[in-house]
Order: C-alpha cells, then structure tokens, then sequence
C-alpha cells in the first residue's frame, strides 16, 4: 500500500478555525443551532470544533451531540461481522432548530443519508447543513453535498481517505492510501 499524506496537523488547524469562523458567520451565537457529530469518526471534528467555538471564539451555551446511524444505513444488513453501535448522545430537541451534520469524510452519501432518518428521532429540524473535512467529490451514490468542507479531494475508489485524530493515533493528519495490485 502506497500513503500520501494530504492534510498536516498544521493544515487542519487551520481548516479547523476557517470552518468555525464559517460557521459563526452563518450562525452567529448559535443560539438555534445545534451541531451533530457522527459516530465514530465524525464525532473528534466535532469536538475539536465546539471546543475551538466556546474557547477561542466565546460562543456560549453550545449544543453538541453525537449520533450513532449504525441501524439506519441501508446496507447494515449486508456485512458478515455482526455491527456494533456507539451511544447516541443528544439531551436536547432539535425540533425547529438549525442542525450542522459533522463528519470526517463525505464518500458516497450513505451515513449522510442515514443521519437524516436518524434525525427524526430527536424531532423536526428547522434545517440541516453538512460539515465535512474531506469530500471525495467523484465518489457519491447520492445527491447529497456539503455546506462546508475542509478539503476537497479527487479520489478514485482504489483510494481510501484515512483521518488520523491526536486523540486515537497520537498525530493530526489525513492520508489518501492506494491500494497496490496483487501480482501473479
């Protein structure tokens, strides 16, 4: 396997801070707005995003949840390895409120979709926007785009996007990965 390395941990600092301040010109206090991380990878961008909102950009009273779509993909049924789901963690409504969907990276459109039915457990959203820190442009199976990316990245589906978080491999950084053919 061949690894080139797209987004340093300087990089993302960086997109971190633009996409908050994206996000505040958009939802200035947040004070109808919610933020939604998908579990298990979108839920460190939107940690680190809360987190750089309330302490460097001093919004308050910040609505951050984690969302599990393991049951409400469309293929769940279709792997041989039985699925294991995250906790859910959302302690507020989101009937009639702004909801930013957060997730590492935006392939087909599946977990996306899935994040919408989820969604209607926890009630009506006013309206929901997409944050991703990679979209892999030429992958989707569904119409569906992001409202904010960190970065975009033309892949082939032999490459796979793998985000590396601090917090699980002790380092910031985003890798394209090709797989190499087998030989004979």
């Amino acid at each position: 396997m061949s690894r080139k390395t797209l987004l340093t941990f300087i990089e993302i600092d960086i997109i971190l801070h633009r996409l908050a301040c994206q996000l505040i010109e958009n939802h200035n206090d947040f004070s109808n707005t919610v933020l939604i991380g998908l579990q298990p990878r979108g839920t460190y961008l939107a940690q680190r995003l809360a987190e750089l909102l309330a302490n460097k950009y001093h919004i308050k009273e910040l609505k951050l949840g984690l969302l599990d779509i393991t049951f409400y993909r469309d293929d769940f049924r279709r792997n041989d390895e039985p699925l294991e789901a995250t906790p859910t963690t959302i302690d507020f409504l989101i009937e009639n409120k702004k909801v930013v969907i957060i997730d590492d990276v935006l392939y087909s459109g599946r977990s996306v979709n899935a994040a919408l039915t989820a969604l209607q457990t926890f009630g009506r959203p006013k309206n929901v926007e997409l944050l991703v820190l990679v979209d892999r442009r030429f992958s989707r199976h569904l119409p569906i785009q992001p409202n904010y990316r960190g970065r975009q990245v033309d892949a082939i589906n032999e490459e796979k996007v793998v985000v590396h978080w601090k917090e699980t491999h002790q380092k910031d950084e985003v890798y394209l990965v090709q797989k190499q053919a087998k030989s004979n």
